[in-house]
């Protein structure tokens, strides 16, 4: 009797979980090796996130930047609202956006493009040096992730690395920790760094 009880409740679960996620798989950079150089060079970051899930159709990409300073949250812009016109609502169960990202001559630029629109430019001062920072994504070695479209999902951090005792720094270990990534400043002593947000509404 249990296990006639357990299977429905099971099949329900399950279908409740996939309703409300959404996979995302991601593309880096250029496929040309030397535009690929240039852009290293220029220290422009560019990466291709595509989503896929039923729920997604009819919604629209709400796309926000925190930033922190000394641990706490300091502001919080939005780089694209698509949910301010029926223009940007998703069409299918799957999309793709490109964000490109550029830090140098100590501010970050950002830039969003979607297949029907392309996002304003937005500009962000840093306070360490401009090479100090790199964009982190939060795949570590997984080739997706599954993100709940009811909740904030945080999809990239820029980031100056964490320092070692012995005067070492690491981008990696602060972008595949567990570590909630409005806590990564407090417990990597960070002093400055942004998080990339996704909503779908």
């Amino acid at each position: 009797m249990k296990i006639k009880i357990l299977l429905p409740l099971l099949i329900i679960t399950n279908f409740v979980f996939a309703q409300n996620t959404i996979k995302m798989t991601n593309n880096y950079g250029s496929e040309n090796r030397e535009i690929q150089d240039i852009i290293d060079f220029e220290n422009i970051y560019i990466e291709k996130l595509n989503f896929e899930g039923e729920s997604i159709k009819s919604k629209s990409f709400v796309i926000s930047l925190e930033e922190y300073k000394n641990g706490k949250l300091e502001n919080t812009s939005i780089l694209f609202n698509g949910a301010e016109s029926d223009y940007f609502k998703i069409g299918s169960d799957n999309e793709s956006l490109k964000f490109f990202f550029k830090m140098t001559d100590g501010k970050l630029k950002t830039y969003i493009r979607g297949p029907r629109f392309g996002s304003k430019k937005s500009f962000f001062k840093l306070y360490e040096e401009s090479e100090k920072y790199a964009l982190k994504d939060f795949f570590g070695s997984k080739s997706e992730l599954n993100l709940d479209i009811n909740k904030k999902n945080a999809i990239f951090a820029i980031i100056t690395p964490t320092i070692h005792k012995d005067g070492s720094g690491s981008y990696c270990e602060v972008a595949q920790s567990n570590i909630e990534p409005e806590k990564l400043g407090e417990h990597f002593k960070i002093p400055h760094y942004f998080i990339i947000n996704i909503e779908f509404k």
